[in-house]
């Protein structure tokens, strides 16, 4: 099992600390996020009221893409993509039904998927995403934070970008300019954003 290269959680109230250590711990493990983040820095401060969250994700898997699931031949203006890797043809035929429309996409057996397209489409094909690893993760990372975040902490913001993540809760206004403190937090891990 993975485990975290860096993780801390910093109050003003060490008691509540070592009780939001021990639910971030579960929560992080409960949703399958050991294997995703790196490091993760948690602060939270009651007087003012505000939670911080800031973290680093693992290298992830890259999109997969209908080049990696078939190969794409175009014969007499038919595009023929041949299946190799039937693990993702739901999630590929999903895609191409919502690009192309149903009636577009023929699937005569089980390896095989023809359309009629245009030169421009079949050029695009090739580097169509069909499933992308990140957009899973970013709506994971939040729902666990929400979860982790004290009850009617319900002013937030959240980033996930390039690795690196930040949710910050409160359940006053925030101030309009939050990355000072995010920055701060990222730094006692030994990155920047």
């Amino acid at each position: 099992m993975s485990t975290l290269d860096y993780f801390e959680v910093e109050s003003t109230d060490k008691v509540g600390a070592d009780q939001y250590r021990r639910l971030a711990s579960v929560v992080i493990g409960d949703h399958g996020l050991l294997k995703v983040i790196q490091k993760i820095h948690i602060y939270i401060d009651p007087e003012v009221p505000v939670f911080v969250a800031v973290g680093i994700t693992r290298t992830l898997l890259a999109a997969i893409r209908v080049s990696d699931i078939g190969a794409i031949t175009n014969q007499d203006g038919q595009v023929i993509i041949s299946i190799n890797e039937e693990t993702y043809l739901a999630a590929l035929l999903q895609v191409l039904w919502n690009r192309f429309s149903k009636d577009m996409v023929q699937q005569p057996d089980r390896f095989t998927i023809m359309m009629d397209l245009t030169n421009e489409e079949a050029e695009i094909l090739p580097d169509m995403i069909v499933i992308d690893p990140t957009d899973t993760l970013y709506k994971d990372l939040i729902y666990s934070m929400q979860i982790i975040c004290p009850e009617g902490f319900k002013v937030r913001k959240q980033n996930f970008l390039a690795g690196k993540f930040y949710f910050v809760a409160s359940e006053d206004t925030l101030p309009e300019d939050i990355m000072p403190l995010v920055r701060e937090k990222f730094a006692l891990m030994g990155e920047t954003i």
